[in-house]
Order: structure tokens, then sequence, then C-alpha cells
């Protein structure tokens, strides 16, 4: 499948995204190659869209290079077959903007914005800011509306305005208001993503048109034949799917989803090594649960890969390690 294919007016990022995990090495460096062999299992999985450089791909902790580094590797990987969107999102709009500009150069097809964070903008401000933004390329935009960690929601006035710029098409949803949501839905034309695995049907039942989930490292496939039988109105098989899925749930909720995905995909025989700090990878109590509750669901994984935590490694400080440690001393 081409992206341009999995694009509809409808959907316009696609059905199934998952929000990659940024493969490092021992050393808690960059692995572009790691980062292709990933997406290249992610797409033939099931996945018609790749989320890059978000918050599961630990975007926080890499540098701008590394940002513009990883959308290339992996547009040149899959993009091709799948929708690459590129977080771009902060809670500056300048850096934002240069985000935006970078990744529209390194091939990205499309932006995801999340709200800004810790600064505590009023509903205005995001207006601003999040015009601004999609004012500076050329690509498709969507917003990603998250208080639970940015504090601000993203106002049902808020999203009636912004649903009138032409490159803002869609919201990745991780607020649960499935009120404001259906609201949006009926009034506007912007597509809604569910953000958050553990309501990705519920979303489906008011209008949702995909999902952007974290799971889908390992499940996309029955993500994909979830949303096909809702589509076809085969509800019995779709809460089957769903609910075959519960343990997937579980074992991410013991370690939030970044370190969950990066323990997963090394499960299944991809390591795509430890999580910068602050995250800090499983230990191998919440490694040996993970593996049982994956088993549960039935997700293979790798004879090799079950016997605990990689011996290499307890989280990293990455790229910006040397610099910014000397600036802090300095500081100091």
């Amino acid at each position: 499948m081409s992206p341009e294919s999995a694009r509809t007016p409808g959907r316009p990022f696609g059905r199934v995204l998952t929000a990659m995990v940024t493969p490092f090495d021992a050393e808690g460096r960059l692995d572009l190659d790691t980062a292709q062999e990933l997406a290249t299992r992610l797409v033939d999985l099931g996945n018609d869209g790749l989320v890059v450089n978000g918050t599961t791909g630990e975007g926080p902790t890499t540098t701008d290079e590394e940002k513009s580094a990883l959308v290339r590797a992996v547009v040149a990987a899959v993009g091709d077959r799948a929708t690459v969107v590129a977080g771009a999102g902060t809670y500056d709009t300048a850096h934002s903007i240069h985000l935006a500009r970078a990744a529209e150069e390194a091939g990205a097809h499309g932006l995801l914005l999340v709200t800004p964070y810790y600064s505590r903008p009023p509903q205005s401000g995001l207006v601003l800011h999040f015009s601004a933004i999609a004012d500076a390329t050329g690509l498709p935009v969507m917003l990603y509306d998250i208080p639970p960690r940015s504090v601000i929601p993203i106002d049902l006035e808020t999203l009636q305005r912004l649903a009138q710029h032409p490159r803002i098409v869609a919201v990745k949803d991780a607020r649960n208001d499935l009120r404001v949501g259906t609201e949006i839905i009926a009034t506007t034309t912007l597509a809604y993503y569910s953000g958050d695995d553990p309501v990705n049907l519920p979303w489906l039942s008011v209008g949702a048109v995909g999902v952007v989930s974290v799971t889908g490292h390992v499940v996309a496939d029955r993500l994909k034949a979830m949303i096909d039988a809702f589509d076809a109105g085969q509800t019995d098989r779709a809460r089957n799917l769903n609910a075959s899925m519960l343990p997937v749930l579980r074992a991410m909720g013991r370690v939030g989803g970044a370190v969950f995905a990066k323990t997963a995909m090394r499960l299944r025989g991809l390591d795509v090594g430890d999580p910068r700090l602050p995250l800090p990878p499983a230990t191998d109590a919440e490694v040996a649960a993970i593996v049982a509750d994956l088993d549960a669901a039935g997700v293979a994984l790798d004879p090799g890969a079950r016997s605990g935590r990689r011996s290499r490694g307890h989280g990293a400080l990455g790229a910006r390690a040397s610099v910014d440690l000397g600036a802090e001393v300095a500081y100091r």
C-alpha cells in the first residue's frame, strides 16, 4: 500500500499509526540502521503510518539533528508504503517552527503538534501557536490534545477555530472526552484519531477514523482487523479483538509506553536499546511480567530474548551529554 492510498480525505494520515520508539545503541547514540529495520517491521505488521519523534519516540531527549536524521531514515525505509508523521511540537513556537521546517525538508508527510506544555498558555495563545507552525510549512497537521501531560486542553471552540486552517486536518486525542470529541467530529472536518490505546474502540464508536497507538508495535495487525470489523458492522468481532489485546494494555501500564515498546521489541527479537534518562529500562521483574502479559495476549516472542533485561546499560544520557553537562557545570 502506498502512503497516498492510505491517506484519504476522511483519513488523512491512514488508519493504524504507531508512535514509534527511537532506537539507540549500547552507548545511547541514535541507531539509524535499527530504526529502518524497526520501521519496516512495523509496516509489515499492518501499520499504514508511523509517528516519529513523539513522546514515545523520546523526542524530549533527542537533538534537532537526530530528529531530522530519524525522519530521513524512516522515510527512506518505508515512505513509499506508509505515512511518516514527525513530531514537531514544543512549548516554544519559534523552535517548533524550526522543527517543522526541518521535518518537511527531511521528507515527512505530516506533522504532529502537541499542546505547549508547562507554560500553560491561554486558548488564544494555542490558536496563535498552532496557526504559526501550520503556516510555516506545506505539510498537513495533526494536533495532539493530551492535558494529562500538557495541563492545558484544547477547548472545543479552539478546535473549531483551528479546523478552519487549511493544513490543520486532524486531532490525536489523549484527552478521553468523548463528548467534546463527538461534537468536534459532528461540527468540523477534523479527522479524529484515538491517541490512547485503552479507548481505541470507544473512539471508533463516535466517529474516530483511526488510531495512533503504542501497542501497535506488537498488535498492529489486530488493530487493523478491529477497525475493519467495526467498519463492516461486525461489532462482536471488533469487541472480541479489542478484548484480546487487554493483556498488552496491562503490560504497557506497568512501565509506560516508551519503556514497554522498547522491552516488547527486544522480546520480539529486535533490540532497539535502552531509553534515555530520565526513563529507566524495565527491571528484571517488570520484564518477566511483560513476558507473561504478551504470552497471555498470544504475541509471538523470540525464545532467546525471554530471559530478562539486557545486560548492557541502565539508561543513557544520549548525544547531548557532554555539551549539556559541561554547560550545567559552568552554570553552577
